[in-house]
């Protein structure tokens, strides 16, 4: 179990549709903090449920996470779950009618927080912020807008919808993935912008959303005017910029360290120590329980496990008690309840 001084950064995958004996092991380990779903891991509402219930009793506090935006961006898709539109439609809405828009963001926070804890899912890594500057692939029509208030106050919007689901949030890619062409799943995203273009721009939803955001996901870019690292791997990103000129409160989740984009910082461990040391809480490891029976996940672990020992990063107890905070306060809703809840019909009737 946890002691006072814990800090458990690793959010983990698994494999299959159910828990292997190597899954359970894995998420008994002291590092492990979190798991984190896919497409690959669902089958249906009850197998979710069930190996979601299975995790948790193996770790009570285990955050269950997933990427679950809308559009295309979104693991669940049958058995019930509403398709959510991608968020360049509530941009688009904006448009034409601003206030509606705001409500139809509410409504689509709601319904995909309300889903997910009704499958036993914590935390959906939600909104994104980047800012659509028609330029990233990646990021495309998962951004809301252009412009960064209209981006920042539909966000919020979704947010609200999310914290009456009883869910957390995510801002991400900190400070901008819109502007960077590459897909840092796949390559080395560079932004030559200036730090003063940036924190006018792209940044200003982190601003104006200092006090609402429960946590950040910082962006595999890199911005060589700033730092010469990645900002997941920035100390001055994220903490002279994020924490100290923002005010930032939240969890820092580093985003996947098995991204082409995270390579800069070495392998998988040597950049989740290097995160670590940046001031990163969490650490996302993708997709890696495929890969060779799990070994890289295990690597992680132990290496991180060992690393710690020599000193090479610092337990934070301050790490932990942020990574708490983003758990549900609240019971979930089942989901038969929810379907006949009228506050869920009327979200879905204010969908666009």
């Amino acid at each position: 179990m946890h002691t006072d001084d814990s800090h458990a950064p690793v959010i983990l995958d698994i494999a299959g549709t159910a828990l292997s004996a190597d899954d359970r092991r894995r998420l008994r380990h002291p590092l492990t903090g979190g798991l984190i779903f896919f497409g690959r891991n669902w089958q249906d509402r009850r197998q979710l449920t069930e190996v979601a219930a299975e995790a948790k009793a193996l770790r009570p506090d285990l955050l269950i996470a997933v990427d679950h935006e809308g559009g295309r961006v979104q693991r669940f898709r049958t058995d019930g779950f509403t398709h959510l539109p991608a968020m360049r439609t509530l941009g688009e809405l904006w448009m034409q009618d601003a206030m509606r828009a705001t409500d139809a963001a509410t409504a689509c926070g709601y319904v995909l927080g309300a889903e997910l804890r009704a499958c036993g899912v914590d935390l959906s890594f939600t909104p994104v912020l980047d800012l659509d500057h028609g330029r990233s692939v990646v990021i495309g029509d998962r951004a809301f807008h252009r412009d960064p208030r209209v981006v920042a106050l539909l966000a919020k919007s979704l947010m609200h919808g999310l914290l009456r689901a009883g869910m957390a949030n995510c801002g991400k890619h900190f400070p901008a993935h819109g502007h960077a062409v590459a897909d840092s799943h796949l390559a080395t995203a560079v932004d030559k912008r200036s730090l003063k273009a940036i924190l006018a721009d792209d940044a200003r939803p982190y601003d104006w959303l200092s006090t609402s955001l429960s946590s950040v996901m910082p962006a595999h870019v890199t911005f060589p005017k700033v730092d010469d690292q990645p900002a997941g791997f920035s100390r001055r990103w994220l903490q002279d910029i994020l924490r100290v000129q923002l005010g930032f409160q939240g969890a820092i989740c580093c985003d996947d360290l098995s991204m082409e984009g995270a390579r800069v910082a070495g392998s998988a461990l040597e950049g989740g120590i290097a995160a670590l040391n940046a001031g990163c809480d969490l650490l996302l490891l993708c997709n890696q329980s495929i890969v060779d029976g799990g070994a890289p996940v295990d690597a992680l672990l132990d290496g991180l496990w060992s690393a710690q020992e020599k000193g090479r990063w610092q337990r934070d107890p301050m790490s932990e008690a942020r990574r708490l905070d983003l758990l549900p306060q609240s019971a979930p809703v089942p989901w038969d309840d929810l379907m006949h809840l009228p506050d869920y019909q009327h979200a879905l009737s204010r969908l666009p």
